[in-house]
């Protein structure tokens, strides 16, 4: 078996963090990764070291190309080589289309059908070249109910053809600290809209003026900054005059997420759509009450026990960080709650699933 990993960045983001944490559970298929040298993997065929999302869309490109063009004659002489059928295993959705490369893929999401006016490349590519992945697809995994539903309804896909495992966390990571919490509510992800940090803004400028003590909290916003949202947000907090209270931290490395949430009186996680949702269950491992959407896989990852909030109302999240900062109790039991629904996950279960049926296709 191949996997594909000619994606990976060296700064992890949840595609990278997923397929790192599948390697040990696939080391019992013995398979050839392909993959950059400085990967570090044993058993590697190595692949250009430009084909990432780190070289922008130049290096989307390369890596359309060289899957369509380079990969099924990698496919082929791997197949003669161990004489064994082949199988590509792709934790991103891209594979080969014009090739007897046979193939399983993973879809995270399908983002950019939900929200098209956040890339017309990225639109026109979910409508016309994820398809044609997808048809040809031995088989289709993705990362929860809520996607498999996705992907039914807008590729009329056979829900037989989709099989959903739930992600996980990492437990030496993300786990509680003896740190002292801070007054501050914590977002984490990308600037883009479907992430409705706008509305949680808004939110928060409402939560301070219901609260006397109101202006010993803040907002801090950790994720990568991007030149198309991020000026807007920093123009909307300048015109709340709330410069002090909201901070944006731009990306924050893997290893200093834990003390982050650790420290975070709750992390508010209001996005519009998820295929997932790390950042939340990540929370819950550190013990931070979570306040989160209650539409996409958000609930199917939370259950009972987050703050569910409608993220198309604004008061609705100013509410529950009323009841988070004001009511200790309340945030004990969702502290408990959040430990207990994070223990049922773990990146063995994820894998050892994700082995079991890639071994039907084997």
């Amino acid at each position: 078996m191949l996997v594909n990993l000619a994606y990976l960045l060296k700064k992890p983001t949840g595609t990278t963090t997923y397929a790192l944490n599948l390697l040990p559970a696939l080391a019992e298929l013995e398979p050839y990764f392909l993959a950059t040298p400085a990967s570090g993997l044993e058993h590697y065929y190595p692949v250009p070291n430009n084909l990432t999302a780190e070289f922008g869309i130049r290096g989307h490109m390369r890596r359309l190309l060289w899957t369509q063009f380079q990969l099924p004659g990698i496919c082929r002489t791997y197949s003669r080589k161990y004489q064994s059928s082949d199988l590509l295993f792709s934790p991103i959705t891209e594979a080969p289309i014009f090739t007897n490369c046979r193939f399983v893929v993973t879809v995270h999401d399908l983002t950019p059908l939900r929200f098209p006016g956040l890339s017309k490349a990225l639109t026109w590519l979910y409508k016309h070249y994820v398809p044609r992945i997808l048809n040809a697809a031995e088989h289709i995994i993705c990362d929860s109910q809520a996607t498999a539903n996705d992907i039914v309804e807008f590729y009329g896909l056979s829900a037989k053809k989709v099989t959903p495992i739930l992600l996980a966390y990492n437990n030496n990571y993300f786990r509680p600290l003896a740190l002292e919490r801070q007054n501050y509510f914590l977002i984490l992800g990308r600037h883009a809209p479907y992430k409705n940090i706008g509305m949680a803004i808004d939110a928060f400028a409402s939560f301070l003026k219901e609260n006397k003590a109101g202006q010993s909290y803040e907002l801090w916003i950790a994720g990568p900054a991007d030149t198309r949202y991020t000026p807007d947000l920093k123009s909307q907090v300048e015109a709340l005059s709330l410069t002090q209270q909201i901070k944006f931290l731009n990306y924050v490395a893997y290893d200093e997420l834990p003390k982050l949430l650790n420290q975070a009186l709750a992390l508010v996680f209001p996005s519009l759509w998820e295929g997932f949702g790390l950042p939340a269950l990540e929370a819950m491992a550190c013990g931070t009450p979570v306040i989160a959407s209650n539409i996409a896989s958000i609930p199917e990852v939370t259950s009972d026990a987050a703050v569910l909030i409608d993220p198309y109302q604004p008061d609705s999240l100013t509410a529950a960080m009323t009841e988070v900062a004001n009511d200790a109790r309340y945030c004990q039991h969702l502290r408990q709650a959040g430990l207990k629904r994070a223990s049922q996950f773990s990146w063995s279960q994820t894998g050892e699933a994700t082995v079991e049926l890639l071994k039907d296709y084997l």
